[in-house]
Order: structure tokens, then C-alpha cells, then sequence
């Protein structure tokens, strides 16, 4: 394979093809490199390390989200791991990208609804991965439950409580969104539900967890026109919507929504 130290040196036909934008996750990029740069991913990953000084390592991203625990297929281009530690709004997220999913993008998304978070509010976060929802409501004073069912996911969940100092305020449950059937006693002032995709009903079997007046941050995958009706069918099921908001668009006409509601 032809290596390349420049975007210059690469033939002209394919620097269109080169990722100009790509994820930074710790220190190690996550990028897609196209089939036609298959001879010449080495040296796209040695590009890509370039344009920022705090790149170690380069995955390249091969396969779409798949499997019980939603992890991509991946191959290492550059560095010698893909285990890395990611700063966000001063929180640390130890993780080994290979094994967990984790979504840089939603950094904001994850301040917004954190700063929401009041002191002793009970709290659930199913879907939580390596804690980036659930340890900024701890580090807030909530009692967190976090439930996570891929165990890669919910080891490195552990190792980001202790690096964070919240181990008295989060519990960590291995387990999947069924587990919520042996909490039917428990009560909610807060669910922050960072669904996975086509996980809609987790919604209702999630409201009877939640106290009368407890707030739900909800995620879903909807085209700009579903969401009126959405509007409608939340009404229906006793929530009150307060706000909703895109966040990036997942395929073509597909974005990601929030919506943050009441339980009237």
C-alpha cells in the first residue's frame, strides 16, 4: 500500500473521497473510510491523525451498530489500542471503543439534560452505557440507577464511577430494559431514556416507574413530519411535552429527537 504524508500526495480522484469530518473520542478518531480508499486507509488514517495534535490512534469503522449490545465493527489503523479516556464537561469515560458504544456528538444533549438534574432526585437510566448521562446526575446529587446489559459496557461503567467519585449516589445493575418488571415498586423522579434504536415501546413500560409530576427525557428516530403526531400520542399516554429538539440526523430524512416531558 502506498503511503502518503499529505492530502496533496494522494491521487487527484480520490481526495474528494477522503473523510473530512470525523469523531474524536478520547484520544483516538473513529472515521469511515470509503471502499475506493480500501489501498490507501493507512495512509487516511495517518492524515487524519494530523489534523488534530491529540490523536494517538485511528479506528475505521466497518460495520454499522449490530448485535444485542449495539457495538460497531471496527479495525485499528493507527496506535496500538483502542482503549481510551474521554473528557466531557469535566467527567472522565474510560472505555475500550471496540467493545461499547459511546456517541461523542451528544456531548451537548447530555450537559443540557444533566443541568436539569436537581439534588436527591431519584433518577433511572436504562441504556446507560459507560455512564455519560448517568454520572452527571450522580456528580449532581441524584440517586441513580443505571441499568446497562452489555457487560463490557457496564465494566468500564464501573471503572468511570470510581474515576469520578460517585459511587454513593449510582447503582450499576447489569441488565437489559426488561429488568424494570421487578422494579414495578420503585419510583422515579427523573428517567433520562437514551433509547437505542426502534426501542419506542420501552416509553410505556418505563411510566408506571415514574412518580406523578417526574420529568422523562425520551430519545427517538423519527422524519421531521412524524413528529406532530408524536406530540398527539404522548398527550394521550398522560405526559405533558415541555420541549422537543433534534439532535443530528442519523440516515437520510431520519433524525434523532428529545423530548422532554411531564407525567401529568
Amino acid at each position: 500500500m502506498t503511503s502518503f504524508k499529505d492530502l496533496n500526495d494522494f491521487p487527484e480522484d480520490l481526495r474528494d473521497l477522503i473523510p473530512k469530518r470525523f469523531d474524536v473520542i478520547g484520544d483516538v478518531a473513529v472515521v469511515s473510510i470509503p471502499p475506493e480508499l480500501v489501498d490507501h486507509k493507512f495512509s487516511v488514517a495517518e492524515y487524519v491523525a494530523s489534523r488534530r495534535g491529540n490523536i494517538r490512534g485511528v479506528l475505521n469503522k466497518v460495520t454499522k451498530l449490530e448485535g444485542d449490545h449495539r457495538v460497531a465493527g471496527f479495525e485499528l489503523l493507527l496506535g496500538d489500542s483502542s482503549l481510551t479516556t474521554h473528557t466531557e464537561f469535566g467527567m472522565l469515560y474510560k472505555m475500550d471503543l471496540k467493545d461499547v458504544f459511546f456517541n461523542g456528538r451528544l456531548a451537548f444533549e447530555r450537559k443540557r439534560v444533566s443541568s436539569q438534574v436537581q439534588q436527591g432526585e431519584d433518577v433511572l437510566v436504562p441504556f446507560c452505557g459507560v455512564g455519560p448521562f448517568a454520572i452527571p446526575a450522580a456528580a449532581k446529587g441524584a440517586k441513580v440507577v443505571a441499568l446497562e446489559k452489555n457487560p463490557a459496557a457496564c465494566k468500564w461503567l464501573g471503572e468511570n464511577i470510581k474515576l469520578n467519585h460517585v459511587g454513593d449516589n449510582i447503582s450499576p445493575v447489569l441488565a437489559d430494559a426488561s429488568f424494570i418488571e421487578n422494579m414495578l415498586d420503585a419510583k422515579f423522579d427523573r428517567v433520562i431514556i437514551p433509547t437505542p434504536y426502534g426501542m419506542d415501546r420501552f416509553l410505556e413500560d418505563v411510566l408506571p416507574l415514574v412518580r406523578s409530576g417526574g420529568y422523562l427525557h425520551f430519545c427517538t428516530f423519527k422524519t421531521r413530519e412524524q413528529i406532530e403526531g408524536l406530540m398527539g400520542k404522548y398527550s394521550d399516554m398522560g405526559l405533558n411535552v415541555i420541549s422537543h429538539r433534534r439532535c443530528g440526523n442519523v440516515a437520510p430524512g431520519v433524525s434523532r429527537w428529545v423530548f422532554d416531558m411531564v407525567k401529568v
